[in-house]
Protein backbone atom coordinates (compact mmCIF):
# COMPACT_ATOMS: atom_id res chain seq x y z
CA UNK A 1 0.00 0.00 0.00
CA UNK A 2 1.31 3.31 -0.35
CA UNK A 3 0.11 6.65 1.74
CA UNK A 4 -0.46 10.08 -0.26
CA UNK A 5 0.29 13.20 2.06
CA UNK A 6 -0.97 16.55 0.72
CA UNK A 7 0.73 19.36 2.58
CA UNK A 8 -1.01 22.67 1.34
CA UNK A 9 1.18 25.54 1.78
CA UNK A 10 1.42 29.16 2.34
CA UNK A 11 4.66 31.67 3.46
CA UNK A 12 5.36 28.23 5.80
CA UNK A 13 9.14 29.13 4.66
CA UNK A 14 9.63 28.51 8.84
CA UNK A 15 8.67 25.18 9.01
CA UNK A 16 8.14 23.53 5.31
CA UNK A 17 11.18 21.28 5.28
CA UNK A 18 11.11 20.41 8.59
CA UNK A 19 7.42 19.11 7.99
CA UNK A 20 8.83 16.92 5.22
CA UNK A 21 11.45 16.00 7.06
CA UNK A 22 8.88 14.54 9.46
CA UNK A 23 7.09 13.00 7.17
CA UNK A 24 9.79 11.33 5.58
CA UNK A 25 10.64 9.95 9.38
CA UNK A 26 7.83 8.87 10.50
CA UNK A 27 7.70 4.74 10.26
CA UNK A 28 3.96 3.74 9.34
CA UNK A 29 5.24 -0.03 7.35
CA UNK A 30 3.61 1.63 3.55
CA UNK A 31 5.55 3.44 0.87
CA UNK A 32 4.74 7.50 1.07
CA UNK A 33 4.66 9.61 -1.50
CA UNK A 34 4.62 13.38 -0.64
CA UNK A 35 2.49 16.37 -1.69
CA UNK A 36 2.88 19.77 -1.74
CA UNK A 37 1.31 22.63 -2.93
CA UNK A 38 2.27 26.03 -2.38
CA UNK A 39 -0.07 28.91 -3.01
CA UNK A 40 2.11 31.66 -4.57
CA UNK A 41 4.36 31.98 -1.17
CA UNK A 42 5.76 35.68 -0.84
CA UNK A 43 8.15 34.37 1.57
CA UNK A 44 11.34 32.05 1.50
CA UNK A 45 8.91 29.31 1.13
CA UNK A 46 9.75 28.63 -2.96
CA UNK A 47 13.46 29.05 -2.32
CA UNK A 48 13.29 26.41 0.41
CA UNK A 49 10.95 23.70 -1.71
CA UNK A 50 13.88 24.13 -4.39
CA UNK A 51 15.63 21.80 -1.92
CA UNK A 52 13.27 19.30 -2.47
CA UNK A 53 12.92 19.85 -6.41
CA UNK A 54 13.74 16.25 -8.06
CA UNK A 55 13.69 14.04 -5.26
CA UNK A 56 11.59 10.92 -5.84
CA UNK A 57 9.18 10.85 -3.04
CA UNK A 58 8.04 14.66 -3.90
CA UNK A 59 5.89 16.25 -5.87
CA UNK A 60 6.30 19.97 -5.73
CA UNK A 61 2.72 22.24 -6.96
CA UNK A 62 3.20 25.89 -7.42
CA UNK A 63 0.31 28.26 -8.21
CA UNK A 64 0.63 30.96 -9.68
CA UNK A 65 -1.85 32.81 -7.09
CA UNK A 66 -2.94 32.17 -3.80
CA UNK A 67 -6.41 30.01 -3.72
CA UNK A 68 -6.34 28.61 -0.41
CA UNK A 69 -6.37 25.76 1.38
CA UNK A 70 -8.91 23.57 0.21
CA UNK A 71 -7.94 24.54 -3.37
CA UNK A 72 -4.65 23.53 -2.95
CA UNK A 73 -5.73 20.27 -1.55
CA UNK A 74 -7.73 19.61 -4.03
CA UNK A 75 -4.96 20.24 -6.75
CA UNK A 76 -2.99 17.57 -4.27
CA UNK A 77 -5.71 14.90 -4.63
CA UNK A 78 -5.87 15.12 -8.63
CA UNK A 79 -1.77 13.91 -8.09
CA UNK A 80 -2.45 11.90 -5.12
CA UNK A 81 -1.26 8.10 -6.53
CA UNK A 82 -1.79 6.35 -3.01
CA UNK A 83 -4.51 3.83 -1.39
CA UNK A 84 -4.52 6.10 1.66
CA UNK A 85 -4.37 9.78 1.46
CA UNK A 86 -3.59 12.22 4.60
CA UNK A 87 -3.74 15.89 5.02
CA UNK A 88 -1.29 17.22 6.61
CA UNK A 89 -0.87 21.16 7.31
CA UNK A 90 2.92 22.70 7.21
CA UNK A 91 2.79 24.76 10.34
CA UNK A 92 4.08 22.15 12.62
CA UNK A 93 0.85 22.57 15.07
CA UNK A 94 0.28 18.41 14.46
CA UNK A 95 3.11 15.90 14.32
CA UNK A 96 3.47 13.44 11.98
CA UNK A 97 4.23 10.93 14.59
CA UNK A 98 0.32 11.00 14.94
CA UNK A 99 0.04 8.73 11.89
CA UNK A 100 0.75 4.79 12.65
CA UNK A 101 -2.39 5.60 15.06
CA UNK A 102 -4.59 7.49 11.92
CA UNK A 103 -4.00 4.90 9.30
CA UNK A 104 -4.43 1.43 11.40
CA UNK A 105 -8.13 1.96 11.62
CA UNK A 106 -7.78 2.13 7.72
CA UNK A 107 -5.28 -0.26 7.48
CA UNK A 108 -7.09 -2.86 9.89
CA UNK A 109 -10.33 -2.06 7.26
CA UNK A 110 -12.47 -0.83 10.98
CA UNK A 111 -13.68 2.66 8.80
CA UNK A 112 -12.62 4.17 5.27
CA UNK A 113 -11.75 7.28 7.11
CA UNK A 114 -10.32 8.62 10.02
CA UNK A 115 -9.99 12.51 11.44
CA UNK A 116 -7.64 13.30 14.18
CA UNK A 117 -9.80 14.62 16.93
CA UNK A 118 -8.34 17.13 19.39
CA UNK A 119 -11.13 17.59 21.67
CA UNK A 120 -10.33 13.74 22.26
CA UNK A 121 -6.82 14.46 23.96
CA UNK A 122 -7.48 15.97 27.44
CA UNK A 123 -4.16 17.85 27.38
CA UNK A 124 -4.86 19.85 24.43
CA UNK A 125 -5.47 23.77 25.52
CA UNK A 126 -7.27 26.06 22.89
CA UNK A 127 -7.14 30.10 22.76
CA UNK A 128 -10.53 30.70 23.80
CA UNK A 129 -11.73 32.08 20.61
CA UNK A 130 -10.84 29.51 18.30
CA UNK A 131 -12.31 27.04 21.36
CA UNK A 132 -15.56 28.85 21.15
CA UNK A 133 -15.45 28.84 16.93
CA UNK A 134 -14.75 25.19 17.20
CA UNK A 135 -17.26 24.37 19.64
CA UNK A 136 -20.24 26.17 17.39
CA UNK A 137 -19.10 23.95 14.38
CA UNK A 138 -18.91 21.21 16.33
CA UNK A 139 -22.46 21.54 17.16
CA UNK A 140 -24.56 22.87 13.87
CA UNK A 141 -22.64 19.77 12.04
CA UNK A 142 -24.01 17.49 15.07
CA UNK A 143 -26.98 19.08 14.92
CA UNK A 144 -27.93 19.46 11.50
CA UNK A 145 -26.06 15.99 10.16
CA UNK A 146 -27.36 13.42 12.98
CA UNK A 147 -23.31 13.06 13.91
CA UNK A 148 -21.42 13.16 17.27
CA UNK A 149 -18.50 14.72 15.58
CA UNK A 150 -15.81 16.18 18.30
CA UNK A 151 -13.34 17.93 15.84
CA UNK A 152 -14.95 18.89 12.59
CA UNK A 153 -11.93 21.53 11.76
CA UNK A 154 -9.36 18.71 12.44
CA UNK A 155 -6.18 18.84 10.56
CA UNK A 156 -5.63 15.66 10.67
CA UNK A 157 -8.19 13.96 7.93
CA UNK A 158 -7.40 10.24 6.60
CA UNK A 159 -9.54 9.05 4.10
CA UNK A 160 -9.04 5.30 1.91
CA UNK A 161 -8.86 7.12 -1.43
CA UNK A 162 -11.76 5.25 -3.10
CA UNK A 163 -13.86 7.29 -0.42
CA UNK A 164 -13.65 10.60 -1.79
CA UNK A 165 -14.77 8.92 -5.68
CA UNK A 166 -17.84 10.42 -6.92
CA UNK A 167 -17.54 14.01 -4.42
CA UNK A 168 -17.27 17.39 -5.71
CA UNK A 169 -15.36 19.71 -3.74
CA UNK A 170 -16.08 23.84 -4.71
CA UNK A 171 -14.57 25.39 -1.37
CA UNK A 172 -11.21 26.83 -1.60
CA UNK A 173 -10.56 28.23 1.84
CA UNK A 174 -10.13 26.90 4.85
CA UNK A 175 -14.36 25.96 4.87
CA UNK A 176 -12.82 23.00 2.65
CA UNK A 177 -12.27 21.29 5.86
CA UNK A 178 -16.41 21.48 7.02
CA UNK A 179 -16.96 20.85 2.83
CA UNK A 180 -15.09 17.44 3.07
CA UNK A 181 -16.96 16.38 6.40
CA UNK A 182 -20.09 17.31 5.75
CA UNK A 183 -20.58 15.61 2.45
CA UNK A 184 -18.85 12.41 4.11
CA UNK A 185 -21.53 12.73 6.51
CA UNK A 186 -23.98 13.05 3.77
CA UNK A 187 -23.18 10.36 1.86
CA UNK A 188 -23.38 7.95 5.25
CA UNK A 189 -19.60 7.66 5.15
CA UNK A 190 -18.92 6.68 8.89
CA UNK A 191 -16.04 8.97 10.13
CA UNK A 192 -14.15 7.69 12.86
CA UNK A 193 -12.21 9.65 15.31
CA UNK A 194 -8.94 9.22 17.70
CA UNK A 195 -7.36 11.28 19.45
CA UNK A 196 -4.02 13.25 18.41
CA UNK A 197 -2.41 16.50 20.21
CA UNK A 198 -1.62 20.06 19.38
CA UNK A 199 0.34 22.73 19.90
CA UNK A 200 -1.82 25.91 18.17
CA UNK A 201 0.49 28.98 17.26
CA UNK A 202 -0.41 32.38 17.55
CA UNK A 203 -0.87 34.92 14.65
CA UNK A 204 2.57 36.40 15.25
CA UNK A 205 3.71 33.09 14.65
CA UNK A 206 2.28 32.58 11.60
CA UNK A 207 -1.55 31.31 12.14
CA UNK A 208 -4.34 32.38 8.85
CA UNK A 209 -7.10 31.27 9.53
CA UNK A 210 -9.53 33.65 10.96
CA UNK A 211 -12.51 35.06 12.21
CA UNK A 212 -14.15 35.43 8.74
CA UNK A 213 -13.39 32.19 7.69
CA UNK A 214 -15.43 30.60 10.70
CA UNK A 215 -18.50 32.17 9.43
CA UNK A 216 -17.78 30.74 5.82
CA UNK A 217 -17.88 27.44 7.30
CA UNK A 218 -21.32 28.07 8.90
CA UNK A 219 -22.56 28.40 5.73
CA UNK A 220 -20.75 26.03 4.25
CA UNK A 221 -22.46 23.41 6.89
CA UNK A 222 -26.34 25.09 6.53
CA UNK A 223 -25.70 25.31 2.68
CA UNK A 224 -24.48 21.07 2.13
CA UNK A 225 -27.92 20.32 4.73
CA UNK A 226 -30.91 22.63 2.70
CA UNK A 227 -29.61 23.26 -0.70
Amino acid sequence: MKLSVIIPSYNEGGTILEIIRRVRLVDIGMEKEIIVVDGASTDDTKEKLKQEAGKPDITIIHEPSREGKGAAVRKGFEKATGEITLIQDADLEVNPEEYPNLLRHIVSRETDVVFGSRFLNRDVKFRAASLLANKVIIFLTNLLYGARMTDVLTCYKVFRTGALQGMVFKCKGFDFDCEIAVKLLKKGVRIMETPIGYTPRTYGEGKKINWKDGFKSVGVIIKNRFF
